[in-house]
Parts: C-alpha cells; sequence; structure tokens
C-alpha cells in the first residue's frame, strides 16, 4: 500500500518537476527573443533619445540663476521645458539653430548639450549700409491682392543700428557657463560650415520657417544643406505659428503664419521623415486668421520633429 502511494505521488510529482523547468526556460527565451526584436526594430532618431536628458535635468537648466530675466520672460510663451522634451536634447549634441535672432534657444541648447557639446546660433549676414532696397517680394501663392506685402520705409538716419544676432550671441557667450556657444553668419541656403558638414546631431528653427517666404529665400536649398548637414539619423526640429488649411506659406508676410502640411510637404521633399509632433502650444480656439488672434490669446503653434533616415546614408 506504502509502495502503491510513493509511485503515485512520483507520478503526479514529475510534470511539476518538468514545469518548474520548462517555464523559466520558456520564459528567458522570449526575454531574449523580445530584446533581439527591439534591438533591430530600434531606429536611429529613437537611439538618439534614448540618453536624453531627465525632466529634473531640463527644470534644472531652466533654473539655472544666471539666466536673464528677458529669457525667463519668454519662458512663459516659449514652453522650454517641454520642448527641450520633445527634442530629446542630451549632452554631447552638436546643434545647431537655424535664425537664431537674439539666441534664446541657442542658449538653452548650449545649456543641454554641456561641456562635452556645442551649440551653433546662424543667422544671415547683414546687408551693407549703401545696398540698394531689397525688391519687393510677395509671399508665394498669394491669390488676395490685400495680402501683398510692401516695402517698409527707410529708417531714419539718426536711429541707432539694431544690435546683430551675431553680436547678441557673442553677448551670450561671455558668460563662462557658455563657453559652447558659437556664431554662425552665413546664408539660409547654406547654413552649414563645412568643417560641420554631416556631423550635426540637431539643427532648429523656432518660428521663423514662415518668415523665408517673404524673404525670397531658396528652401529647397536650405532644406538640402540641412540634410546633408545632419548625421545619419540626426534631428531637425521646426516650430511655427499655424495658418489655415490651403494658405501654404501666402500668408507669411501679413499673418506670420505657414500651414503645418505644406511645411511638412517641403521638408520632407528634402529627403527627411516625420517622425513626432509636438502639441504642446496647440491652441484650437485661435482663429489663425489675423496675425494677433481676436480675442486675445495665444497663437496656434505647432512643433514637428523630422529624422534623417539612416539608409539616406548608406
Amino acid at each position: 500500500m506504502t509502495m502503491k502511494f510513493c509511485a503515485t505521488k512520483a507520478t503526479l510529482l514529475r510534470p511539476m518537476v518538468a514545469s518548474a523547468i520548462v517555464l523559466p526556460v520558456m520564459a528567458m527565451l522570449v526575454y531574449l527573443s523580445g530584446c533581439s526584436a527591439m534591438g533591430s526594430g530600434t531606429d536611429s532618431a529613437s537611439r538618439l533619445t534614448a540618453t536624453s536628458l531627465t525632466q529634473v535635468q531640463i527644470s534644472e537648466i531652466i533654473a539655472s540663476p544666471d539666466r536673464s530675466s528677458a529669457d525667463r520672460t519668454n519662458d512663459l510663451r516659449r514652453k522650454p521645458d517641454q520642448m527641450l522634451g520633445f527634442i530629446g536634447v542630451h549632452a554631447g549634441m552638436v546643434a545647431l539653430d537655424l535664425s537664431a535672432g537674439g539666441g534664446y534657444t541657442t542658449e538653452l541648447l548650449a545649456r543641454a548639450v554641456g561641456t562635452t557639446g556645442r551649440a551653433y546660433g546662424q543667422s544671415q549676414p547683414p546687408r551693407p549700409v549703401d545696398a540698394p532696397p531689397r525688391p519687393a517680394v510677395t509671399p508665394e501663392g498669394n491669390s488676395s491682392p490685400q495680402l501683398q506685402t510692401t516695402q517698409s520705409a527707410a529708417p531714419v538716419a539718426t536711429a541707432p543700428p539694431r544690435r546683430t544676432s551675431a553680436q547678441a550671441l557673442a553677448e551670450r557667450g561671455k558668460n563662462p557657463l557658455l563657453a559652447n556657444l558659437s556664431s554662425v553668419v552665413r546664408a539660409f541656403e547654406d547654413p552649414v560650415p563645412p568643417e560641420l558638414s554631416g556631423k550635426l546631431d540637431l539643427v532648429t528653427l523656432m518660428f521663423n520657417y514662415h518668415d523665408l517666404g517673404h524673404m525670397g529665400t531658396d528652401r529647397s536649398r536650405m532644406n538640402a544643406a540641412v540634410f546633408a548637414g545632419l548625421k545619419s539619423g540626426g534631428l531637425y526640429v521646426i516650430a511655427d505659428h499655424a495658418g489655415r488649411p490651403r494658405t501654404g506659406i501666402s500668408e507669411a508676410g501679413t499673418l506670420h503664419r505657414i500651414e503645418e502640411a505644406f511645411l511638412q510637404q517641403e521638408v520632407e521633399s528634402a529627403g527627411f521623415k516625420l517622425v513626432a509632433r509636438g502639441d504642446f502650444l496647440r491652441n484650437p480656439s485661435d482663429p489663425r486668421d489675423k496675425n494677433t488672434p481676436e480675442p486675445a490669446q495665444p497663437k496656434d503653434e505647432f512643433v514637428l520633429k523630422f529624422v534623417k533616415p539612416e539608409a539616406a546614408s548608406r
């Protein structure tokens, strides 16, 4: 009776022992298979953002006590915490900020990429004082005469010269903590210095792509130059004021807006791939029919992140 019980007990235990051995082995195989799948499916854009700054690090950058009061005021509208997080910026990046203006974004990038990275702010060469006035440019696709731009009056001779973007960046670069910030003075059509060609991790263009429509800039040349300047897997991030459907870039000089789909198509035609949209600056209540919305409210703004596909460099 005892022997029969032991035999029965052994028979019952065998499947349990087998399961105890087989299940962990199967789990390990599934885990390894999953790791392999993740590795093979990870593209260059996600690898770039794998080491992105944390929100705590970004908050520390924005709270830096040596930032100017003007930049802090600008933070209220520009939401730099969400912008830097959306970009996926990290230490060691080489970044180029197109149309840097006063250098608000360029400085943030310089702080974000740290001492192991570099941030360059690009601006157009200044026009000679004795240069003839530029011919009036009608925004592309403009079918409404009332949207034509009028040439502004000549500046008053006694007015002080306006500070250039290069001068503004030079002022920012005097801060010992921003020794990695540099100015680049080059035309929009050829914004990448030869020594940086193919070495850029990131290019940004904040709220000025639309202006290229009434400045007569060859945007296809600019986007091709950016594409060539970026490393494989490099990022191109553009933010701008949203225009209405089917307006393209026609209201650039009047409402200072651009149609999102139009901008996306132009950039993608240079070989870029859209990988993310940022909605943290959107305002669905903006009718988008005026430069300053009525009633007074924030402009509807979009942010698009593009990547230079790896295949483009093979």
